[in-house]
């Protein structure tokens, strides 16, 4: 069987064990979850970032585009007669640079130079277009160099005539494609295979760093997409954890000390006795009570014993003074009183065959044990005398001696178990009035060995043959234990002598055979109060 304190540490163990996953996991959930938060929040911020630059070109470009109303009519006009609408219509649009009108592929009319007489192809080789384009060059003529963004829209079945309205897009690209560091760290526009950068550097390629990621998002409304690069929405959130990691340590250190108190009571013997009851793990034992003279068997003690599958055999000087202390004491006498009384038939149906249970002075409080015998046992009507064996490990209160005095009235046999063994035996005597005295194996044990032992063994047996208390001598061993307490008036002897404790199943076999079974379990049975 195992010790108490392999068992405690046992315990302990599993409870660290399952404090710290618990504290580990809460940890590694923690920084995950801060991981794809901050990543998500990185891919929102980019997307956001992308979205409103399209958006905001859209808006730039529609009333443009709804311009285009205005000036369709002034083309094949001549220039003096439309320059002052141009010059109009041009400062209201406040993105646009210069209005043009193009007749036969020539630019005629500029809203910025007047009249004018050049082939549309000669700075715009894409132009004149059967179709609506939108370019993006440099500047030939005011600011020479520096990007514009170019639309143009064809006169209906006009391929060779049409509107370019130049956008100064050198601007918009300093509001629109400044980064975003450190999520975004460059930003394009890309219009017609022709790509612009926030520093209004043009080229005709689309080129970023190895390792950058790459985010795109094209118009709907208009032939131009805007292109981000960076380090990764994922590489971002991972320099960030380490800000993260403090506040995870702590937050895993408190659902780790949650843990280890909540599993104060799960994790703990006090489980363990609650699940075996639950569970059916305990199991009654018996050990039989003989006549000194006749060798006849009167009664037996019930015992209780415990194969834990999770701990193995578990000793009742183990889980009993543990169920003491937690309160579960009332509920395991409580088992062994319902698991007698469901297996009376296995002994005699004699009036003066007694049937002995522990029982703790705390089952006494408020009534609980009186209440108790009268819902299992007297409801029961057992011919078997009861026998309530009383340790002197806790002492009584007043009140518990109303209980005693009404056991007494119903017949119950009051026991003082382990007698001289506790503190309180002399001033028990006085108000329990007992039945039977039994006597603690320490003294049996001390006979013929142990000069004082067996004097005190002799100065209980007369206390009791002076007060008329019934004697039982517990753990005899010898022909010689028993022939002296024979000799000395103790007429009921329970021991190895006699009969082993046994399950409940093996009595009935040894009663009529008056021999053990064999033993099939090595282990020493305790008694249910040690």
């Amino acid at each position: 069987m195992q010790t108490a304190q392999t068992i405690i540490k046992n315990y302990r163990r599993k409870r660290i064990i399952v404090c710290a996953s618990l504290s580990l996991l809460t940890l590694l959930t923690t920084l995950g979850c801060s991981f794809i938060s901050q990543r998500n929040l990185n891919q929102q911020t980019t997307a956001t970032f992308v979205n409103h630059a399209v958006e905001t070109l859209e808006k730039i470009l529609l009333p443009i585009q709804a311009g285009r109303a205005i000036v369709e009519p002034l083309l094949g006009r001549p220039c003096l007669e439309v320059n002052f609408l141009l010059r109009k219509q041009a400062a209201s649009l406040q993105s646009v640079r210069s209005i043009g009108l193009i007749q036969k592929g020539i630019l005629y009319c500029s809203s910025t130079f007047g009249r004018r007489d050049i082939p549309i192809r000669q700075f715009l080789p894409q132009l004149p277009s059967a179709e609506p384009l939108l370019l993006l060059t440099t500047d030939q003529a005011l600011l020479t160099g520096s990007p514009v963004l170019i639309q143009w829209y064809p006169a209906p079945g006009k391929s060779d005539d049409g509107i370019i309205q130049i956008v100064n897009i050198d601007l918009i690209a300093r509001m629109l494609l400044e980064p975003l560091l450190p999520i975004i760290s460059d930003v394009r526009l890309s219009v017609g295979g022709k790509h612009l950068s926030y520093f209004s550097q043009l080229s005709d390629t689309l080129e970023f760093d190895n390792h950058d990621r790459i985010f795109q998002q094209t118009s709907k409304k208009f032939p131009f997409t805007i292109t981000v690069s960076g380090p990764g929405s994922s590489a971002l959130a991972l320099e960030y954890l380490p800000k993260q990691l403090p506040l995870a340590v702590i937050f895993s250190m408190l659902v780790g000390y949650i843990a280890w108190l909540a599993t104060a009571s799960r994790m703990s013997f006090t489980w363990e006795i609650n699940m075996g009851l639950a569970a059916g793990e305990f199991e009654l034992f018996c050990q039989p009570l003989v006549n000194a003279q006749t060798q006849r068997c009167v009664g037996v003690e019930i015992l209780l014993r415990w194969n834990n599958p999770r701990q193995g055999w578990i000793s009742p000087e183990i889980f009993i003074p543990l169920a003491e202390e937690h309160n579960l004491i009332v509920p395991l006498t409580r088992f062994v009183l319902i698991e007698t009384v469901r297996h009376l038939a296995m002994f005699p149906t004699a009036r003066d065959f007694h049937i002995g249970i522990n029982v703790a002075a705390s089952h006494f409080r408020d009534g609980v044990l009186l209440q108790d015998l009268n819902r299992v046992w007297f409801s029961a009507k057992p011919t078997q005398q009861l026998m309530v064996e009383l340790t002197e490990r806790d002492s009584l209160l007043e009140v518990d001696y109303l209980i005693v005095d009404e056991l007494h009235r119903k017949g119950v046999k009051l026991a003082i178990d382990d007698f001289g063994t506790g503190t309180n035996s002399l001033s028990w005597l006085e108000k329990l009035n007992p039945e039977v005295l039994k006597i603690d194996k320490s003294f049996t044990a001390a006979i013929g060995t142990d000069a004082v032992n067996s004097t005190v063994t002799d100065i209980i047996i007369a206390l009791g043959q002076r007060l008329n208390i019934e004697l039982v001598a517990e753990g005899v061993e010898t022909k010689d234990q028993a022939s002296h307490l024979r000799r000395h008036g103790v007429n009921i002897l329970q021991g190895f002598l006699y009969a082993e404790p046994m399950p409940l199943r093996h009595f009935p076999k040894w009663l009529a055979e008056n021999t053990p079974p064999p033993a099939s379990h090595h282990q020493p049975i305790m008694q249910f109060i040690p």
